[in-house]
Order: structure tokens, then sequence, then C-alpha cells
């Protein structure tokens, strides 16, 4: 073994375990293992969270600096289900995870501080409509995915399926840039606002041909075509200047919309995936989209 490889070598094993961890572990081994039980609480009760391991992890800012330093443990340390909320009570059903980012930016904690806020109000009013309800069926269903991870780009999206006759999905993402610690914008990656025709106009002509090539199987609200009676809808016209969306692990702008937002329910939530070449002369720069 050279001596820059023993140099290399010492230097890991000289890292300090940190004191939050060692208790972590000790008390894992001595817990018998368990099921994990859902909670139910009679309605209008006070609010309650089972909070998950990786929860413990997040609430001790100390701790997650600490495991943030370990190499081994570096790279895992970015989405944490912050807290959990689980109800259960005949037709009333709520499972609500929250989030949490690690970091240490001013934009990161206040993402995370919106998470926690959300999270509870949707547990809040989830409580307060089935205080007010006799019979029938009402759930909500609250989580996050993780749409890219990569050392440069974390997209993330958190959704909300709210369920009573029928059901609704919003999906909202948040793309963060790891290394400056700060979350993405639309309008922050294009020169100007000249990207939304261009945009609006590649994903109404994406919409058509994919109605025309499904045999109607697919439907979007969207002109230009025989097989959607124009004057029973709003039509799709053009995206919002700040437009769901996401970037993939290859660089690509995803614009995304809700359940209903520009077709019928059955059509879920709707996704364009969009040509960089269209968008070139837009582009701030391809730090990002390429």
């Amino acid at each position: 073994m050279d001596d820059k490889l023993k140099n290399m070598k010492k230097k890991y094993e000289d890292v300090p375990i940190p004191k939050e961890l060692d208790e972590v572990i000790e008390n894992s081994l001595k817990r018998k293992p368990k099921k994990r039980n859902k909670v139910s609480w009679w309605l209008g009760s006070a609010a309650a969270a089972s909070v998950i391991f990786v929860g413990g992890i997040n609430a001790s800012p100390a701790m997650a600096k600490s495991l943030a330093q370990i190499p081994v443990l570096a790279a895992v340390v970015e989405v944490l289900t912050f807290t959990e909320y689980e109800v259960k009570d005949g037709n009333y059903e709520a499972n609500i995870k929250v989030p949490q980012i690690t970091g240490d930016s001013d934009e990161i904690h206040a993402l995370n501080a919106q998470f926690e806020a959300e999270g509870k109000a949707l547990y809040e009013d989830f409580t307060k409509e089935t205080s007010y309800m006799d019979g029938g069926h009402l759930g909500v269903d609250s989580g996050y995915i993780v749409e890219t991870d990569t050392d440069q780009l974390l997209s993330m999206g958190r959704y909300v399926v709210n369920t009573v006759a029928s059901s609704s999905t919003v999906m909202q993402y948040t793309t963060i840039d790891k290394e400056k610690q700060i979350a993405l914008t639309l309008p922050g990656l294009f020169k100007d606002a000249s990207y939304v025709p261009v945009i609006s106009e590649y994903v109404k002509q994406q919409m058509r041909d994919e109605m025309v090539a499904s045999n109607g199987e697919s439907t979007y609200w969207v002109g230009g075509t025989d097989m959607v009676e124009e004057d029973l809808f709003d039509l799709f016209e053009t995206i919002s200047s700040e437009q769901n969306f996401y970037i993939t692990e290859q660089g690509k702008l995803v614009i995304a919309f809700d359940k209903y937002e520009v077709a019928p329910g059955y059509m879920g939530l709707v996704k364009f995936e969009i040509p960089t070449e269209l968008i070139q002369d837009q582009l701030v720069s391809n730090v990002y989209i390429r």
C-alpha cells in the first residue's frame, strides 16, 4: 500500500463517529422488532403524528450535520420523511407524509417550514371535515416522489390525493440545485418570457398528435381537432409563466399538469418532455437543461 493510499485510509478511519449515531444504533439493537401500527383518533381529537426513524434524524440538526460529514452516508442524506400522520376511523382515512430536504441554506429552511405547515394544514382540514360528516367516505393521501437525484439536481414531487365521491390529484414539483442549495424556478431558466408561447404551442401539438394516434383513447381539452366539442370545455391555450415542471436526469425539461387541468380525470396527471433544441434560443444557459 503506497503512502498516498495509507494517508487516505487514515483520514477515513479518523472521522469521528457522532455520539448521536452511537446512541441510535445502540437503541436500535436493544429494541425488539415490532409491527408498525396505524394510529386512530376519535373525530375532533388533538392532532398527533408518528415520527418514523428518518424523521428522528432530521429532528436533530446536530445529528443531521454529523451524518453529512461521514463519507459513506453523505450521499443519502437528502430527502427524508420528517413526519407522518396516519388516521383510520371507519370510512375516514388519512396518510400524510411530510418530507424534509437536508441542507443549511435559508431557502432550504424556508421550504422545509412550508412542507411542514402544509402537512399540518392537510391533517387539520381532514379532521375538521370528518367532524361535520355523517357517513360517506373521506380520504386524503399525501406524500412525495423523487423524479431526479443526481450530483447536481434533486427534483421532488409532492402529491395530494383527495377522495370523496371521486378523486382529485395535485402534484407540486420542487427542483433544487444541490451545490447552491437553491430552488430553481421556470422563469429563472430563461432569458425572458418568450418561452411561454414556444412551449405552449409545442404542448398543444403534442396533445393533438396523441389524440389522433390513440384513435380517441386519449383526450385533451385542446382546439384544432374535430375530436373535442370546443363549446363544452375551457380549452387549453397557454402554460403559466410559472407552470409546474421538473428536470430529468438527462437534463430535459418536463412540463406537468394536474388531474383535470387540461384533460378528463381518466387521463390522470399529464406530463410533456420538451425537446431542448426547441427552447435553446430562450434558455439562459445549458447548466441545467441540456
